[in-house]
């Protein structure tokens, strides 16, 4: 398993996740009760970074149709979002944020 480094852990806030591009994808790490979490950052409804849209309880809502994904597992909760969320693995190496591409099951 290959890790990339994408970010310091002090550029993650809880209300203000951390978006990135990686090989290619969007890739969002987001702050929930003292974890860190790395989920796909484009909706699946339609072009929108969810970096971009509301966080609050574990929660992230698309910033266009309001689809809501929980952070910790990547299900959508609320549609237009249509599929559940490509979850990476996270861990913190020295103040920095390192994810695999290698999507969660």
């Amino acid at each position: 398993m290959s890790w990339l480094n994408v970010c310091d852990v002090g550029q993650v806030k809880e209300e203000f996740p951390f978006a990135t591009k990686i090989e290619g994808r969007e890739v969002g790490v987001y702050l929930v009760d003292g974890e860190y979490y790395a989920l796909e950052d484009v909706c699946p409804h339609a072009y929108a970074l969810l970096t971009q849209g509301f966080v609050e309880d574990g929660k992230v809502e698309c910033p266009l149709h309001e689809a809501v994904f929980d952070i910790k597992s990547g299900k959508c909760l609320r549609e237009p979002g249509g599929r559940d969320l490509n979850k990476y693995p996270v861990r913190v190496i020295d103040n920095q944020i390192q994810i695999t591409l290698l999507a969660e099951e």
